[in-house]
């Protein structure tokens, strides 16, 4: 009992309840850091899901090369009053579907080109990146190709088949005062109408109810894409837009 009263006197014995209380302290303060940390990570890992479930929601989607966005919310709505239908996007090839690409040009922001060739539209964005859309274009014999710009824009525009069409197609004769906008009208939900220094080219930058026909040629000139996609054309193209349809 002696030595260990002296034990516990002596210097020696003096500092180990306080290394105790020290180790127990650094114990404590891991736990609590440790706790935090695993909060932190949870919080990290919710908000990382929530962008990402966010980003769906907005219809669009990274394909992990090259930074291509698609945009994927081709499903059906509400516009004007008018019921535009969902397009089976899965029957349309991908490269028909909207996304921004790498396009560098010289062209200025705001500039639209026409690639009759390989059936695509480009809105230019500037910093080497374009807005691409699939379209349809003019069949054999009507193809064309030329600099314009959009004279007007119009939303559920009325169509009226010019009188050489009716001559071909005299089943459109009925329509020759005008065909009411709507979802069978053949301009579908918008259309933005190309004029040169001779005035109205007759031709229509124009939504269309047959989704089937993007990636072919079977116009009368007209450059058509998916009624989606010309709405989110329409809402970037201004009026007096270039128009280059090469």
């Amino acid at each position: 009992m002696a030595s260990r009263q002296a034990y516990r006197n002596s210097a020696l014995g003096r500092q180990r309840p306080r290394n105790l209380r020290m180790a127990k302290v650094r114990l404590e303060s891991s736990t609590i850091l440790t706790g935090r940390n695993y909060s932190m990570s949870i919080k990290s890992l919710f908000v990382a899901g929530a962008l990402a479930l966010t980003t769906a929601l907005a219809g669009c989607s990274t394909d992990g090369v090259g930074g291509i966005a698609s945009f994927t919310d081709y499903s059906a709505r509400t516009d004007a009053g008018y019921k535009v239908p969902a397009i089976p996007i899965s029957k349309v090839p991908a490269k028909y579907r909207r996304q921004t690409v790498s396009y560098p040009t010289k062209e200025k922001p705001g500039t639209i080109i026409v690639d009759t060739n390989e059936k695509y539209l480009y809105f230019v964005e500037g910093g080497g990146k374009a807005v691409r859309y699939g379209i349809g274009v003019g069949k054999e014999g009507f193809e064309w190709k030329g600099t314009t710009r959009i004279a007007m824009k119009r939303e559920w525009p009325v169509w009226t088949p010019p009188p050489a069409m009716i001559k071909r197609r005299p089943e459109l004769a009925q329509w020759r005062g005008g065909m009411p906008g709507g979802p069978q009208n053949a301009l579908g939900a918008r259309a933005m109408y190309l004029y040169n220094k001779g005035g109205d080219t007759g031709y229509r930058l124009h939504g269309t109810p047959e989704w089937w026909s993007i990636g072919k040629a079977m116009s009368s000139g007209c450059v058509r894409m998916l009624n989606q996609d010309v709405i989110d054309l329409y809402s970037r193209a201004n009026v007096g837009a270039k128009v280059i349809v090469k």
